[in-house]
């Protein structure tokens, strides 16, 4: 009776024991949730993923990567197998991409839904759906930073094919010319003010007066004379101004502004050339003024040209 009573107990402390383990393994445990498996295709490089990363919808941790795999038929494509909980909305609008977490360099897929198609994304465990993985926000950033340095190669590539050889000889030898074309414009400019000191022009000026005075019938002559000689004089003043101009701002500007001085130079030229060709061909002119012009025909004292014979 008492080996009965022995072997009760030990079997009931036996069987209390493997409750005790049967409910500390439920305890530590935990809830076990029900998973949908994805299988999410990518094209470009998973450095940093690995089996049991971590998959996140919008931010939230929702599963688990079962494993990374290459496609048997197309090596171009890694299946990177997923476990996502049941209750999140995986949809035909749902997309993948590779993220990383802060500077530790750990790779996670994350998931976002475009909303462009609400249907459910459906599959069972011998065939999971599929979902295709966007190119990351790095992967991005490394194709343009290519790019990048691939344009900053051909330009600096430009530039040396530009600035090299026979080109670099050609553009040293107009600057050169250029700089020499300013000195000679400058030089011009001083024998322009040496020629129109003040002294000069108000010498000229008492001589034209005096002419002026001498005979009324001159005056036409003198006005075209000092109309030429303020002209002669404000272009060289517009001269000056494009030299200021040109040393002060750069030599930029200084082609154009010298054009127009030039032009201006060449009209009072041919004015100054006029009135002087008047003096030669009639100098009795400052005296008498210019000569009538001859009548023509139907004005009184016209006188028809002879005809001429044919033999």
């Amino acid at each position: 009776m008492e080996n009965r009573s022995h072997a009760l107990i030990a079997g009931v402390f036996t069987l209390s024991l493997l409750l005790a383990v049967v409910a500390s393994l439920w305890w530590f445990g935990g809830k076990r949730e029900v998973t949908r498996d994805y299988i999410v295709v990518a094209r470009q490089n998973v450095t940093g993923l690995g089996p049991q990363g971590q998959v996140r919808y919008r931010g939230i941790g929702v599963g688990k990567v079962q494993s990374i795999t290459l496609d048997p038929k197309d090596p171009r494509n890694i299946f990177v197998r997923i476990s996502v909980n049941e209750n999140v909305p995986v949809t035909r609008g749902t997309t993948a991409k590779l993220d990383y977490q802060g500077i530790t360099g750990i790779a996670y897929v994350l998931l976002e839904d475009t909303g462009g198609d609400p249907t459910p994304l459906l599959g069972n465990a011998d065939n999971p759906p599929r979902i295709a993985m966007q190119t990351s926000l790095i992967e991005e950033l490394s194709q343009v930073g290519g790019e990048a340095m691939r344009q900053a190669r051909d330009l600096l590539t430009s530039m040396n094919l530009l600035l090299g050889g026979e080109n670099r000889q050609h553009l040293t030898s107009a600057l050169a010319s250029a700089d020499n074309g300013a000195r000679d414009v400058a030089q011009v400019a001083a024998q322009l003010r040496q020629l129109l000191s003040p002294e000069n022009v108000r010498a000229l000026s008492v001589s034209l007066n005096r002419l002026e005075s001498a005979s009324a019938e001159a005056a036409p002559l003198v006005a075209d004379a000092r109309a030429t000689l303020a002209s002669v004089k404000a272009s060289s003043d517009k001269l000056d101004r494009a030299l200021g101009d040109a040393s002060s701002g750069g030599a930029g500007a200084l082609p154009a502004r010298v054009n127009e001085v030039l032009t201006d130079l060449a009209t009072t030229s041919r004015q100054l050339n006029r009135v002087l060709q008047q003096l030669e061909s009639s100098p009795q002119s400052l005296v008498f003024g210019p000569p009538a012009a001859a009548p023509g025909p139907g004005e009184a004292g016209f006188v028809a040209p002879p005809l001429r014979q044919t033999p």
